[in-house]
């Protein structure tokens, strides 16, 4: 007789629930799909208004997200379950997960931070956190960077919004310096003339904000160091870096300058015992 009374309420659940579960499952299946084709839709009208991308991008992650939890919520209530006590145990499942994932929230709090105050954009070259890359997604909790060396770097949003932040791109122009070390032996006036040959004719050279300026910056135990300052635009800054050192060496070859390296001179003395 048990099992008899097991297998009536065994059939009467799939007849009760069944439909109920495959009609869920249906909406479900049905419901992912409506979601990641109105996001791809959403993501050609950010596109077409010409929305920052890193708005654009931010705003596509959290919209799915809530499209996804209020879908959820519809399939479980359609399978039968009361949704204020659904709602009821969701929140202090949320409660529970909130204070176990404070991180996280700090990282979705970072995240609005950044979008709102905009220290940097998707395309913008920036050094946060130890990493210096090219700024490639702002999402939810994190923000992806592409480094020189073609590597993809995830950087938490909490951390970035509360830490300092170079940006490189948000200016046009750039200032770079370099130090060239002379012996002391070496005419300081002959040297300035060989670098300022170097870079007299370089059209990448910028006059305004100001124009270059070769100086002594320090007198080092083996070297007396000069300091060449002068303005270009982030295009032109790396391939100018990697020229210029190579073009000022082979010049102060060419016309005697040496480049010292450190050194120590050590003298003996003989100690008479007697």
């Amino acid at each position: 007789m048990d099992m008899n009374n097991l297998a009536d309420k065994a059939v009467e659940l799939v007849l009760v629930y069944g439909p109920k579960l495959l009609l869920a499952i249906i909406t479900l299946i049905i419901g992912l799909w409506l979601i990641r084709l109105f996001t791809k839709k959403l993501s050609k009208s950010f596109e077409k208004r010409e929305v920052d991308a890193s708005i654009r991008k931010f705003l596509l992650s959290l919209i799915g997200i809530t499209l996804k939890i209020m879908l959820v919520i519809s399939v479980v209530s359609m399978v039968g379950v009361q949704l204020t006590s659904f709602i009821a145990i969701l929140g202090a499942a949320g409660l529970a997960i909130g204070m176990a994932l404070s991180g996280t929230l700090q990282n979705f709090a970072g995240g609005v931070v950044i979008l709102l105050l905009k220290p940097f954009k998707v395309g913008e070259f920036i050094e946060a956190q130890g990493h210096m890359g090219t700024v490639e997604e702002i999402q939810i909790f994190n923000t992806v960077l592409k480094t020189p060396a073609n590597q993809v770097v995830f950087i938490p949003n909490g951390g970035l919004s509360t830490s300092s932040v170079i940006n490189y791109s948000r200016e046009n122009t750039r200032r770079m310096d370099l130090t060239f070390g002379i012996s002391y032996a070496d005419d300081i006036d002959k040297a300035r003339k060989i670098i300022q040959e170097v870079i007299q004719d370089d059209k990448r050279i910028l006059s305004e904000p100001a124009e270059p300026m070769i100086a002594v910056q320090n007198l080092n135990d083996s070297s007396v160091d000069l300091l060449l300052r002068l303005w270009l635009t982030n295009e032109d800054y790396w391939n100018f870096f990697w020229e210029i050192r190579e073009k000022v060496k082979k010049a102060f070859d060419e016309k005697g300058i040496s480049i010292p390296f450190p050194q120590t001179d050590v003298h003996v003395f003989q100690q008479n015992n007697n």
